[in-house]
């Protein structure tokens, strides 16, 4: 209990529950939607973003914002606009990022940055600031789950259902795929670029087991994955190893335990 005592560890507790609200709710569109590989894209396009961050001396975590928005809509436009398959063109915007991140952190002068940190994530670098965006992003995505829930639900799991509903189909999925891109850039101090699709697919796939309503599934993944987080933030500081392997491995510890729990009850 003395671990409670420290700011640096109240802040990850606090980030780690707000990112969990949001992940839940974002992440169970991206499993209804399959669009985990997109996803993954944006992450990992993401670190592209942190790199001319530390180049131009600005915040990085803007800069990864804006570049993780500019590759959602990129593979967009490549796939629905170009002709280019969608893999492809996710393929082509994840390698980018990568590769203009490691280009622009090695160029950049002075002290080079602590890169595992954004990479694997680290509990040590959440800041009252961190807390404070990922918090305003959780309780705008929960108004706006709450107000807009069936236009969303058709989106998601009928789109052509949901245009004969007169529901502006592309609105909802611009919105979505930006929603997508902040709660990534939100979550990357914690989980890290490496993991963090992981908190945004396996509380969904271990609700799942329980359930196939979609509401329930965003509930109960919320609660699994702070329930995998606080536990994996003990262990990451017991271990003293990156806090997203060991929130992400508790993730995965317990989609196993639920799985065999649902094989006995059958």
């Amino acid at each position: 209990m003395d671990l409670l005592q420290y700011t640096f560890f109240q802040n990850a507790l606090l980030g780690s529950l707000f990112t969990c609200i949001a992940c839940g709710i974002v992440g169970s569109y991206i499993v209804a939607r399959r669009l985990v590989f997109i996803s993954g894209g944006i992450t990992h396009a993401s670190f592209g973003g942190l790199g001319l961050g530390f180049y131009f001396g600005i915040n990085p975590i803007f800069s990864a914002l804006l570049f993780s928005i500019a590759s959602a809509f990129g593979v967009e436009w490549l796939s629905k606009k170009q002709g280019i398959r969608e893999d492809s063109a996710i393929a082509a915007f994840w390698a980018l990022g990568m590769a203009l991140g490691v280009i622009c952190i090695f160029l950049t002068p002075g002290y080079t940055p602590n890169i595992s940190a954004y990479l694997f994530g680290n509990i040590l670098t959440v800041t009252g600031a961190d807390i404070w965006f990922v918090g305003s992003f959780a309780v705008l995505m929960a108004g706006l789950f709450i107000r807009f829930f069936n236009p969303i639900l058709y989106t998601a799991f009928d789109r052509e259902f949901a245009q004969t509903q007169g529901l502006k189909v592309s609105l909802i999925e611009n919105l979505m795929m930006i929603a997508v891109a902040i709660c990534i850039v939100s979550s990357i101090r914690l989980i890290g670029i490496m993991l963090l699709m992981s908190l945004m697919t396996i509380p969904q796939m271990t609700a799942n087991l329980f359930t196939h309503r979609f509401k329930s599934i965003i509930i109960y993944s919320i609660f699994i994955g702070i329930a995998g987080c606080f536990s994996g933030l003990f262990l990451s500081y017991y271990l003293n190893v990156p806090s997203g392997a060991a929130i992400i491995f508790v993730q995965v510890i317990l989609f196993g335990l639920c799985k065999a729990v649902q094989g006995l009850r059958l």
